[in-house]
């Protein structure tokens, strides 16, 4: 297949063109309104997440939840759907599934009745052996609720043999591979926890005795809570009724591997992430950009909204002058599915539109953070054309995504990956651009303050961009072999 037949033949879906972000999840205990603050920390994080919400509150007798598919505004704003959730600890979660996963069985935080009480739990990323560990659970009698792999770590806490609760949880997640940041709620208070390699965000705050977890350093900031650390890659958080705050090691020190596209995209620019501003490294990113690949142009102009601070950060570095060249619509929902050129060269204008009176007759740099598919960024080159640019050259603020994420985040299959079928100058061909370029990994890696990308140990989770995954992918292995029986279990953040 040719790059015309393949640009014929792409998907025009353009909410089908970004990666979508895993979920986001908040915990707070000691607070009389504890449901209600959830609900507005769930809203800081509704970018992680926006198919479902769900809110598990405990009261110190009884365990309630309420669940919802949309928006946290379209289920929580409400006097009276909060009043449903009573008591001084709650949790939630907000989320975004994979196709066919939608539902209110799926929907966060999952609730069960163990032999030592309630438990309820919050996952925001992924068990790459989830489909494994629910074969051998189902052969053993297991009967599950739902296809979220986080109920996986539900029947294991259960069916641990270890005396305490703490103990069988620990026991559970040495099972478990891939990426997992959890709050949990017992009968005792709340558990908070990372995987051993930090894949995955998870943040500890406080409203002077009231104890809250989140999966962003923004969610504090709105509900006004002080920022008091990150919770450490591989450590459990164990927080009393009363407050008393203990913190466990049970799986030795690990080289961290976070995820670095939580800086380039996922997590919001006002978060401060491993240290360092979102919005500050997306800048750097940019101005890396400008050191590597530097474009003859008369404007800088981003792809709203996520390009905007790597466009700042290029235009800073090249004095390229930065203009807000496309005008984003807010108030659009998912892109239809339409058949027809006319009606899809609409759908891209229901949301983006040229500044015409800006861009006419100039020669432009656009910045964008990824190219998943290439779609969007064809008909964003195009748009830009129509409105009269004479040339226009795409820089995007990270490289190419070659490789499928298995750690929470729902990427196309490999296939279906733009710079998996073709080197830049064949993407540059396909989007129809003058020129096309990425950041570099190293480049990368000094915008969040690394000299370079430590090969032999890389310092963060870069697997969608250099195939090298920092785990065992048990499942993806199976699912390779005819000879593997398999149950559908979703791939859930």
């Amino acid at each position: 297949m040719n790059i015309t037949d393949l640009r014929d033949a792409a998907p025009w879906d353009a909410d089908d063109d970004k990666l979508r972000e895993e979920c986001g999840i908040f915990g707070i205990l000691g607070a009389r309104d504890a449901a209600a603050i959830t609900a507005l920390g769930l809203h800081a994080l509704q970018h992680r997440g926006q198919e479902a919400v769900g809110i598990t509150s405990f009261d110190g007798q009884e365990f309630y939840s309420r669940r919802g598919i949309g928006h946290v505004a379209a289920n929580f704003s409400s006097g009276s759907a909060l009043a449903e959730l009573p008591g001084m600890m709650a949790a939630g979660h907000v989320r975004y599934s994979t196709t066919g996963g939608s539902g209110l069985r799926n929907v966060q935080p999952l609730f069960a009745d163990l032999a030592s009480g309630g438990f309820a739990i919050a996952h925001n990323g992924n068990i790459s052996n989830a489909m494994h560990l629910k074969r051998d659970l189902v052969r053993k009698g297991a009967i599950f609720q739902s296809t979220s792999d986080t109920e996986v770590i539900i029947h294991l806490v259960a069916t641990s043999r270890y005396p305490t609760l703490l103990d069988r949880f620990v026991d559970a997640l040495r099972l478990v591979e891939g990426a997992y940041s959890l709050i949990c709620m017992t009968n005792h208070g709340m558990i908070a926890c990372r995987d051993p390699l930090g894949i995955r965000p998870l943040v500890m705050g406080k409203i002077g005795d009231t104890v809250i977890f989140a999966s962003e350093t923004v969610a504090l900031d709105v509900v006004g809570a002080a920022y008091l650390r990150e919770v450490e890659p591989g450590e459990l958080v164990q927080v009393d009724l009363d407050g008393n705050v203990r913190s466990h090691r049970p799986f030795g020190e690990t080289p961290a591997r976070p995820c670095i596209f939580e800086h380039v995209y996922f997590s919001r620019p006002d978060s401060v992430l491993n240290g360092h501003s979102v919005y500050g490294v997306r800048k750097a990113i940019g101005a890396q950009l400008a050191i590597e690949s530097p474009a003859d142009a008369d404007l800088v102009i981003p792809v709203p909204d996520s390009g905007v601070p790597a466009a700042i950060g290029y235009a800073q570095q090249s004095g390229i002058p930065f203009e807000l060249g496309i005008i984003r619509s807010h108030y659009v929902g998912r892109t239809f599915i339409t058949p027809s050129d006319g009606a899809r060269n609409a759908d891209v204008k229901r949301k983006h539109n040229a500044n015409r009176a800006l861009v006419a007759g100039k020669k432009i740099v656009l910045i964008d953070d990824s190219i998943v598919r290439g779609t969007t960024s064809l008909q964003i080159v195009q748009m830009m054309r129509d409105a009269g640019a004479s040339e226009v050259h795409m820089r995007i603020a990270s490289p190419p995504t070659e490789h499928s994420c298995f750690y929470g985040v729902d990427t196309p299959e490999r296939s279906k990956l733009l710079a998996a079928q073709m080197d830049v100058a064949a993407m540059a061909d396909f989007i129809q651009a003058d020129s096309l370029a990425f950041v570099s990994i190293d480049g990368l890696y000094r915008a969040v303050g690394e000299q370079q990308r430590n090969k032999a140990c890389p310092q963060y989770c870069d697997a969608c961009f250099s195939g090298e995954y920092p785990t065992r992918l048990t499942d993806l292995g199976e699912r390779e072999s005819p000879a593997q029986l398999s149950f559908p279990v979703e791939k859930v953040a």
